[in-house]
């Protein structure tokens, strides 16, 4: 019997399924097994959990009925095939057997020693972690090539995402098995290297971390940022999400991936979101986070106060164009200037930059043009509905008004952010599509993985390498240098990779 052939019955039908920790994610998992004709055991060490955790998949179940989208009889048949285990030894038919335990190492390692002692020969064991080493979770097991991630993401039965991760001593048909099972279970399987956060929990850290920055600097509030991002085609903002994920979650997941990474300032907790874990707002399962209770739905944009401004559309790249594509979609008359040294839009004579990672004041200082001000980037022309935006010092009250008013016309809400490197969308998108690089880069995933971990994982409009053309290598790096340069931080330092993609870019000129 070949290697493959061996764990073959994992994914076969109706093999018996384990499934040990009875939270939100333990339960999702073990329904999405039922509905995929298994048998499924869960097992909770907290008494009635299992229980409940059945009882609360039932209601689930019910409302969809209740809707229109499952049958009865089908409801029926999966929560028949759902059955609480008492203890440990019930699950040693199991041909595989996942843990969703708490997200530290000790307990885990614990627990897979047990299942690797009692399992048959042929059983696959899976975990859950969404950040911890495979290869350290299996060190101490006796069967190490039979541990494999398998990591779901909230809510298991609607998300389509699985990072399938390898460890240092994982089978390659193990993870195969898991793959194919995983497909079997409506579920799209990225395979990613057992690094400290995989793909997704590595790649997503910036989109946390540079909200978190801002609110350090007093940049800005949650709410505005969130705005921003959400005006970018983000779903939600970073503050709303944290909040919904939970600080305690949220700060635990960036601390592993910290210390997992020797402290590397990319992956720096916050002592905003410290402080907020310190203090019980924990987010929306406390009621309070950053916001008590759920943020407020914005205002419709205003209509401009005044005669527009000539407006010019300056300089060239993907950028500009997506810039000019805004105009033209709100029917806005304006003349374009392709052989500008800078990049963005002049209204009357008030000089609006694309951020760099550059502040405005810096700007003004340089160019000796103190009717200034600096933009955040429009990626998503058809949705956008607000942009951030900071002023130099010098800008007079008739030019903030004049900028504004362009805004209005666009449709888009203007965000005065205090005169920071980067402003809010433009550093976040700079930092995750580094990251995604980074992460191409040593081996983690290939960027087929990187999109897909991004849109079906985290809910993102694109992902890294989707971001990339629209932006433009050379607009990237600018950005990331600009915030180097600003904040003298490891954290912005520029992938090898975004640096090999600029010098290819027809056009590139040594500097």
């Amino acid at each position: 019997m070949s290697e493959t052939k061996q764990w073959a019955v994992a994914a076969e039908r109706p093999a018996l399924i384990g499934v040990v920790g009875a939270g939100v994610m333990g339960a999702g998992i073990a329904q999405v097994a039922a509905q995929a004709g298994h048998a499924v055991l869960l097992l909770d060490l907290r008494e009635g959990a299992a229980a409940s955790a059945i009882a609360q998949t039932a209601r689930a179940l019910d409302a969809l009925v209740a809707k229109g989208r499952m049958e009865a009889v089908e409801c029926a048949a999966v929560l028949a095939r759902i059955q609480p285990a008492q203890s440990m030894a019930e699950l040693k038919d199991a041909a595989l057997v996942i843990e969703v335990i708490v997200e530290k190492l000790e307990p885990k390692q614990t627990l897979l020693r047990e299942l690797d002692a009692l399992l048959g020969e042929g059983a696959i064991i899976a975990s859950n972690t969404s950040s911890i080493s495979v290869t350290a979770l299996a060190n101490g097991m006796q069967n190490p090539g039979r541990l494999v991630g398998m990591h779901f993401f909230n809510p298991v039965p609607l998300m389509k995402l699985v990072e399938v991760v390898w460890g240092a001593e994982t089978e390659a048909s193990v993870a195969e098995v898991i793959e194919a099972l995983a497909r079997r279970w409506g579920k799209t399987p990225v395979h990613a290297k057992s690094t400290p956060g995989f793909i997704v929990n590595r790649i997503a850290r910036p989109f946390y971390a540079e909200a978190l920055a801002l609110l350090q600097e007093q940049a800005a509030t949650p709410a505005l940022i969130d705005r921003a991002l959400r005006a970018a085609g983000f779903r939600m903002g970073p503050c709303e999400l944290m909040d919904l994920i939970g600080h305690d979650t949220n700060f635990l997941v960036t601390q592993s991936v910290f210390e997992a990474n020797f402290g590397d300032k990319r992956y720096m907790p916050s002592l905003v979101q410290k402080a907020l874990v310190d203090g019980g707002r924990l987010g929306r399962k406390v009621g309070k986070g950053f916001y008590i209770g759920l943020p407020e739905a914005a205002g419709p944009v205003e209509a401009p106060k005044q005669a527009l401004a000539a407006i010019g559309v300056v300089g060239r790249g993907p950028l500009v164009d997506t810039l000019a594509a805004c105009l033209d979609l709100k029917g806005l008359t304006y003349t374009r200037g392709e052989s500008a040294d800078w990049n963005g839009l002049s209204v009357g004579d008030v000089h609006v930059h694309l951020s760099s990672g550059v502040t405005a004041a810096q700007l003004a200082a340089e160019w000796r043009h103190p009717q200034l001000a600096v933009m955040d980037w429009p990626l998503a022309p058809g949705r956008v509905d607000a942009l951030a935006l900071s002023v130099a010092p010098q800008l007079d009250d008739a030019g903030l008004a004049a900028i504004e008013d362009v805004w209005r016309a666009l449709g888009w809400q203007p965000l005065r952010m205090r005169d920071v490197p980067g402003l809010a969308v433009a550093r976040t998108v700079a930092m995750l599509v580094n990251e995604g690089c980074d992460a191409v880069w040593q081996g983690v995933c290939d960027e087929r993985a990187a999109d897909l971990a991004c849109k079906l994982g985290v809910n993102y409009p694109a992902g890294p390498f989707e971001w990339l053309p629209l932006i433009g290598a050379p607009a990237l790096v600018a950005t990331l240098d600009g915030l180097f340069a600003a904040y003298r931080s490891e954290r912005y330092r520029v992938s090898p990779l975004l640096q090999q993609r600029r010098w290819s870019e027809p056009g590139h000129k040594p500097a």
